[in-house]
This record gives structure tokens, C-alpha cells and sequence, in this order.
């Protein structure tokens, strides 16, 4: 088997955090690219504050923040993925989408000819965070490239 290029779909939890680990590992292996994909889920799309927020130019300054604040931690999870790909030399480029993970992640693949697509498992139960839910099943029907699900690291 020969991979030259992985999409990796990170957004910085444990587990994802778990994926970014096999996938450097695979990349650095077999001496291939690696493409980060960072999906801000879409239902921050609609987060107006409109049901405290009592005017026009409150809920646009709030919603200001909202987009600033995402894109900061987008920002830091790009730049701790590329100083861990930087420290083994292998050859990293992201792309920041707003979506549903699942849908965004076959886009990308549908765009680009990848060997491998690496995501991080659902978290288990119990464990602390928000779960956005990767919809695993239409991802797997629909996604044209091979695809490595990592396990959570609390399992």
C-alpha cells in the first residue's frame, strides 16, 4: 500500500487529537503530505444571541465576537498541528470550513485525490465536551477514499 497524501479532519478534542497522532505517524512513514481540515460546525452559523440580545447593532457586534473568538481557537489548533507535522519535516497545508463535519469532509476528498482520510472517533460516554456528532454512516456510504477511524484515547 502506498499513501502519498492523507486529509486529516482535526478540530483539537482528545480524540481528534488522537487522529493528528496516527496521521503524522502515517505521513511520516510512508513520506507523504498531509492536509488539515478544521470544520467550525454550522450550527455556530446562527448563534445571534437574539433571545437576550435586544437590538440590530448588539446582536451584529455579539456576532462579531462569536466569529472572532472561533476564529482564534481555529487559528491556534492550525498552528500547534503544523509545529508537531514541522518538528518531522512532513509537508502540511489545512483548509478551515464552515458545515457539518461529515459533508465538508467529503467535499474536500471529492476535490483532491487522497489516499487516506483519518478521523478521530466519537467521544464515549461520560466524556466531558460538546459532541458535535461526526455523522459517521452518510460518510461512509458517500465518501470516495479509503477511511481510518482512530479510537478515542479513553477507551
Amino acid at each position: 500500500m502506498e499513501i502519498a497524501t492523507i486529509i486529516l479532519a482535526s478540530h483539537g478534542t482528545p480524540g481528534a487529537r488522537a487522529a493528528e497522532d496516527a496521521a503524522i505517524a502515517l505521513a511520516y512513514e510512508f513520506g507523504a503530505t498531509l492536509r488539515h481540515l478544521l470544520v467550525v460546525p454550522d450550527f455556530w452559523k446562527g448563534m445571534m444571541g437574539d433571545d437576550w440580545l435586544n437590538n440590530a447593532v448588539t446582536q451584529i457586534r455579539f456576532g462579531h465576537y462569536v466569529e472572532n473568538q472561533l476564529a482564534g481557537e481555529a487559528a491556534e489548533e492550525i498552528d500547534r498541528l503544523a509545529r508537531a507535522a514541522g518538528e518531522k519535516a512532513i509537508a502540511l497545508s489545512h483548509v478551515t470550513k464552515l458545515g457539518k463535519p461529515a459533508d465538508c469532509l467529503m467535499a474536500e476528498c471529492a476535490q483532491a485525490d487522497f489516499d487516506i482520510a483519518i478521523i478521530g472517533s466519537p467521544r464515549p460516554k461520560g466524556a466531558a465536551g460538546y459532541r458535535s456528532r461526526l455523522a459517521l454512516e452518510p460518510l461512509v456510504r458517500g465518501l470516495n477514499t479509503r477511511l481510518m477511524v482512530i479510537p478515542h484515547p479513553e477507551r
